[in-house]
C-alpha cells in the first residue's frame, strides 16, 4: 500500500458523503479497514483527513458523523441575531441559557459599553446550537438600564435581540465586530465539550440602537469552525454591490 492510499480513500468517501444528510453516521475505522482492505492506521488517517476538510466531526464515545457548515454572515445590513442568521443560512437555531446574573461592569469591558466600570449589567452565558449541534459559547453584557427585566424575559424568549426590541424598544444593529481564530479558555472548552485541537472562531461585537446610537450590549462568542464559516460583508448602502447569482436590471 502506498503512503497516499488514505487520501484515495478519503476522496472516495468525500464523494459518497456529499449525498448524505448531516448527522449521518460514518463507518468506523475497523469497518473502513475491512471495506478497503487496509490497516487500521490507513483507515484512521482517512477519517482524520475528512475531519481536516471539515466534512465530518467526531463525537467522543459516539462515533463519526457527516458534518455541515453554514455561512454565518456578519453584516451591517443584517440583524445581529444568532437565530436570524442561522435561519437565513437554512439551518435550525436554538439557544440555551447557562447563566444570567447581575454584575458590576468590569473595567475591561467599560470602553465597549461606553459606561463607567461598576455600572450594573446583565451577564448572560448561553450555548447556541445549529441543527442540535452545540456550536457556540457566548458571553453577553447588557446594561440593566437598557432592559431591566431581561433576566426574567429570557426564561420565555430565547433571542436577546428580540427581547431588546420588545422590552427595550430598541433597534439593534452591529456597530463593531472583530473575528479571529483563537484558543479558547478552559471554561469554554468544557462548555463546548471539545478538545483544544478543534479550531474555534472568536467573535467580539458591539451592538447599538439604530435610532439613538446608544450601546445596547457587547458580546464575546466562541464558535466551532467546523460548524460555521464566518463571512464578513462590508457594505455601504449608498453603493450596493450585486451579489453572486443575482440578475441585473
Amino acid at each position: 500500500m502506498t503512503s497516499t492510499r488514505y487520501l484515495d480513500i478519503a476522496d472516495q468517501l468525500a464523494t459518497e458523503l456529499a449525498a448524505c444528510e448531516p448527522g449521518t453516521r460514518v463507518a468506523s475505522e475497523p469497518e473502513l479497514a475491512t471495506r478497503f482492505g487496509v490497516g487500521r492506521a490507513a483507515a484512521r488517517s482517512a477519517l482524520q483527513e475528512l475531519e481536516r476538510r471539515l466534512l465530518v466531526r467526531r463525537v467522543q464515545g459516539a462515533g463519526t458523523f457527516v458534518n455541515r457548515r453554514i455561512d454565518y454572515v456578519i453584516s451591517r445590513l443584517r440583524p445581529p441575531s444568532w437565530h436570524a442568521t442561522v435561519t437565513a443560512a437554512g439551518a435550525t437555531p436554538r439557544s440555551q441559557i447557562k447563566g444570567v446574573e447581575r454584575i458590576a461592569l468590569p473595567e475591561a469591558a467599560a470602553g465597549r459599553l461606553e459606561r463607567p466600570a461598576g455600572t450594573l449589567v446583565h451577564r448572560v452565558i448561553r450555548h447556541f446550537y445549529i441543527d442540535d449541534l452545540l456550536a457556540s459559547w457566548t458571553e453577553e453584557l447588557i446594561p440593566v438600564d437598557v432592559a431591566p427585566d431581561l433576566d426574567v424575559a429570557l426564561h420565555s424568549v430565547e433571542s436577546v435581540d428580540l427581547v431588546l426590541r420588545q422590552l427595550g424598544g430598541a433597534l439593534p444593529v452591529r456597530a463593531w465586530c472583530r473575528a479571529s481564530v483563537d484558543i479558547p479558555p478552559a471554561e469554554v472548552l468544557r462548555g463546548l465539550r471539545i478538545e483544544a485541537s478543534v479550531p474555534v472562531w472568536r467573535i467580539d461585537s458591539v451592538n447599538r440602537d439604530a435610532e439613538t446610537g446608544r450601546v445596547l450590549m457587547t458580546s464575546s462568542a466562541w464558535t466551532r469552525a467546523d460548524a460555521v464559516r464566518v463571512v464578513v460583508e462590508l457594505e455601504d448602502p449608498a453603493f450596493p454591490v450585486k451579489r453572486e447569482g443575482e440578475q441585473g436590471d
